[in-house]
């Protein structure tokens, strides 16, 4: 569905589609389940729109529904999970 953030399993992504584009938080998963968050990218044209923290807070709703955990690779998801502490406790670790 345009505009709410899905889970793409097959790709390793969470995604958040808007105007024929895509907001993207890639992952890898670790043997042992835990998403090691690799890459975050809005294209040039989404951003200023909290299209990043959309995707991430759904990323992080979802890793935490599934009882897994997180290590955030890329700055953008190392970032939100300062500002954002409420998710400490998915980070792997912790």
């Amino acid at each position: 569905m345009e505009n709410e953030p899905r889970h793409n399993e097959l790709m390793h992504q969470y995604e958040l589609p808007l105007d024929g584009k895509l907001a993207l938080l890639k992952y890898e998963e670790r043997e042992d389940g835990a998403l090691v968050l690799t890459h975050t990218f809005v294209p040039p044209e989404l951003r200023g729109r909290d299209l990043a923290a959309r995707v991430t807070r759904y990323a992080m709703e979802d890793v935490r529904s599934r009882g897994k955990k997180v290590v955030p690779q890329c700055s953008y998801a190392v970032t939100f999970l300062e500002r954002n502490k409420e998710y400490a406790d998915l980070v792997a670790g912790s």
